[in-house]
């Protein structure tokens, strides 16, 4: 007679919070939070992307550890005593949300950021005024009609370029360029997007958190001042143009489309799209 094996996961025990738990082996300190509803910061982590551990505002403190470690890709080991709100850590958060926001324009990031900004009481304006600091002030660059680049916004989190790399398109037209407070994100040998290996997914926008990259329509309509996401509402349907069955959301305003997103967690799309499923919905309005 066969038998079917049957997988067991293997759990490990520690200490979260000055709370003992079980979370399957190999899962991340981040995982673990989630797991038991400890909510957690983040920016650069996305759930249908890898970790890069660079934005450090998910950054937790570990017994035994020099300094403080990332949680979204640090894996919990047996024994672990770990604490998500030490003083020591609500400061780390607090000083990296002030240093990405008195460079970077950050009123347009996710509605979360400005609301862990205002819980770590984060105050931007201590590390100086804008007009006497160096900032990434720069022109957004408009060079098609399907989306902008805002790299005045841009904190280098890397989604963009893991959205456009292994983890979803794998099309590689961007990736980071030059060092320190000069590195930036860039197409191959600085070209212009219609010029790179771009082939318009706009997986890129899909994961930004900062409004750093957007849909051409959005940018002209805060240009104009017409952009109003409280009047916005967001249908999901099947994308129409071939048979994989990707999920669209719908956000219209004014009972037209605005711009198209895909859920994260849909075990089609992983929240990523093609240029026909983000961006052909003109024929709608026809």
């Amino acid at each position: 007679m066969n038998e079917t094996p049957v997988s067991v996961s293997t759990m490990v025990e520690f200490t979260l919070d000055d709370e003992v738990v079980k979370v399957p082996d190999g899962s991340t300190i981040l995982d673990a939070c989630r797991r038991e509803g400890i909510e957690t910061p983040t920016l650069c982590w996305a759930e249908n992307l890898t970790p890069v551990n660079v934005c450090r505002v998910c950054v937790v403190e570990v017994e035994g550890s020099r300094v403080l470690v990332p949680s979204c890709s640090r894996a919990v080991e047996e024994g672990m005593v770990v604490a998500t709100d030490s003083e020591r850590v609500r400061t780390s958060r607090r000083m990296v949300y002030e240093l990405l926001a008195s460079s970077v324009e950050m009123d347009r990031a996710d509605p979360e950021v400005h609301a862990w900004m205002e819980h770590y009481g984060a105050r931007p304006e201590r590390m100086g005024d804008r007009s006497e600091i160096a900032t990434v002030a720069q022109p957004v660059k408009v060079q098609d009609d399907l989306y902008v680049r805002d790299y005045e916004r841009c904190i280098l989190c890397y989604k963009c370029v893991e959205a456009c790399g292994d983890d979803a398109q794998h099309t590689y037209a961007i990736a980071t360029a030059g060092r320190g407070f000069g590195a930036h994100i860039s197409t191959e040998h600085d070209v212009s997007l219609p010029d790179s290996a771009c082939v318009y997914c706009g997986n890129c926008i899909g994961v930004c958190p900062t409004g750093a990259l957007a849909f051409k329509t959005e940018h002209d309509m805060r240009e104009a001042g017409t952009w109003d996401e409280s009047s916005q509402s967001v249908t999901t349907t099947v994308c129409p143009f071939c048979g994989v069955g990707c999920n669209l959301e719908l956000h219209t305003q004014d009972e037209r489309i605005v711009k198209v997103t895909s859920p994260a967690d849909h075990s089609v799309t992983h929240g990523h799209l093609c240029i026909k499923g983000r961006f052909g919905w003109q024929h709608a309005h026809a």
